[in-house]
Order: C-alpha cells, then structure tokens, then sequence
C-alpha cells in the first residue's frame, strides 16, 4: 500500500500548521508523507521547520495540491473566502472544498462565524481528538 498524504494548511504565521505537524510527527513518526502549503512563505516556513516532507506557498500551490492528497487537515477558515485575514482567496476555499480528499477541520473561530453546538477547546485538546478520533484510522488501514 502507498503512504497516505496529508496535507496541512495555513496562514499568517504558520502556528496552527506547525501544532499539527509536529503532533503527527510526535505520533506516527514518517508513517505519512505530510505535504505544508501555507497561504504566505511564513507559514510554509514555519511548518517546514516542524518536519513537514515538503512544502508550498500561495493560491496556486495550495490549488494543485489539494486535489492529489489523501487527507486535508487545516482550521476551519480555509474553507471560507477571505478569512484568516484575507489570506484564503476564493480559489483556495473552493480548491479545499471541492477536492475529494477527507477533510479535517480545526474549529477555530472566524471573525462573524459562530459553530453552533461546538464547545470551545484547547488547540492541544483538538489536536489530540484529530490523531486518536480521525487519523489513526487511517493509521490502521495503511500498516
């Protein structure tokens, strides 16, 4: 079986991206082949220096990526035009949103986005629910 890919998305300054990475590096080591796209060369860098395999930065990168990965991991603005700031473009959100990769989102809050019936958690506490609840299945599946 291929190594699962795993794409990790993020702007500003990379530190949801870099949490995430370096939490499934922690956890399962080079069992995946983890692909950093930022939205800017600061988030790209900052997830590089977490150990992601490769890395990425803008709309047309994060474009052509996101339709060849297994797994899409990310906080919840990189599916909405012009959130985190202005940094997702229409491109990218319809990009992420329309690629047939499992999608794992981070509930961070967006600026006038409520989730309603989601509780507030720790970025730790939501990182650790992504691994045990989400990405040891496909874990399992690839042994």
């Amino acid at each position: 079986m291929s190594i699962k890919r795993i794409c990790v998305i993020d702007g500003q300054g990379g530190g949801i991206g870099s949490a995430v990475i370096k939490k499934i590096k922690n956890t399962f080591h080079e069992h995946f082949e983890i692909i950093a796209l930022g939205t800017n060369a600061i988030a790209t860098a900052q997830m590089l220096k977490a150990r992601a395999n490769r890395g990425a930065s803008g709309e047309n990168a994060i474009i052509r990526t996101v339709r060849h990965v297994d797994v899409i991991i990310g906080p919840l603005g990189i599916i909405i035009a012009h959130a985190m700031m202005g940094e997702v473009t229409q491109g990218i959100a319809e990009a992420v949103a329309l690629s047939p990769a499992e999608k794992l989102l981070i509930p961070l809050s967006q600026e006038n986005i409520e989730l309603a019936g989601i509780t507030a958690m720790p970025l730790p506490h939501i990182l650790e629910a992504l691994i045990e609840e989400h990405l040891y299945k496909f874990y399992k599946n690839n042994k």
